[in-house]
């Protein structure tokens, strides 16, 4: 062990000499280069470890070297928050090696890597998408990982930035209003399909506020054979809103709405 230590810190002490590192890029040493790469890794140069082992990796192929190896590069990306490299990398990773001696780390890493790269909820989602699976399968393949806990909040999280997406889309229908075209029944549609897909978000309140409003707004700009049915809609909505938020703080629009659907049906 002494042995061990000595070496490697007689390596730290060198590659810290000036132009060492254009040297060790042109070595055939391969061995002094997999020893390298994993003291600039371990002393936090991500971007010369990841120019080494990206050589490394397929000359190291078929040794005992080459999974360690493998998953180094991955972790270099990730901690330089190259993340959509990364998550390639991890990917690539326990598909090589499902069973590998980093196979729960490289999963977990996937689905966090691609979690920190995700876009704001305004942006294309696909990315987040991308996420959600890899820490579902992160989960399914790892259920008792210590870390799971962690993976879930993180597929909450993102769960709840898909909602949001859905939420602004839901509002930005009924701002438009009867612009080009009656835009309520789409926001009425897009909030409850949220709601559907996401029973247990955190946003329920908002979209369900959203699609009580916009009902409204339908009854009150509907022809006169489809009004009075959409008012009676509009108030069994506000009761099932009521029943759910008693306590809401859109409580005093949600009773105006009904007061005036009340008037119209004579009720």
């Amino acid at each position: 062990m002494k042995k061990i230590t000595l070496s490697f810190l007689l390596l730290a002490l060198l590659l810290t000499s000036c132009g060492e590192y254009n040297k060790l890029l042109k070595s055939t040493d391969y061995e002094y280069k997999y020893e390298a790469a994993k003291t600039y890794f371990a002393k936090g140069q991500y971007s010369k470890s990841a120019v080494l082992l990206n050589e490394l990796i397929t000359i190291l192929k078929g040794t005992d070297k080459a999974e360690e190896s493998l998953y180094m590069l991955a972790m270099s990306y990730y901690n330089m928050k190259d993340y959509q490299t990364a998550a390639q990398t991890f990917i690539q990773y326990y598909q090589v090696y499902p069973h590998g001696t980093y196979t729960e780390l490289a999963r977990y890493h996937a689905g966090k890597a691609l979690y920190l790269d995700t876009p704001e909820p305004r942006l294309d989602q696909t990315a987040t998408y991308a996420a959600i699976q890899q820490l579902q399968m992160f989960i399914e393949y790892f259920p008792e990982s210590h870390l799971k806990e962690e993976a879930q909040q993180m597929t909450f999280t993102l769960q709840d930035k898909l909602v949001m997406k859905e939420y602004l889309a839901a509002r930005l229908y009924y701002n438009l209003g009867n612009y080009l075209g009656n835009n309520y029944q789409s926001c009425v549609i897009t909030a409850q399909n949220a709601l559907k897909d996401y029973p247990y978000t955190n946003m329920r309140e908002e979209l369900s506020i959203l699609i009580l409003k916009a009902k409204y707004e339908l009854a009150y700009y509907s022809v006169e054979e489809k009004k009075l049915d959409r008012y009676r809609e509009t108030v069994d909505e506000y009761y099932a809103f009521k029943n759910e938020f008693p306590g809401s703080k859109h409580l005093k629009d949600a009773d105006q709405i009904f007061k005036k659907s009340q008037e119209v049906l004579g009720e």
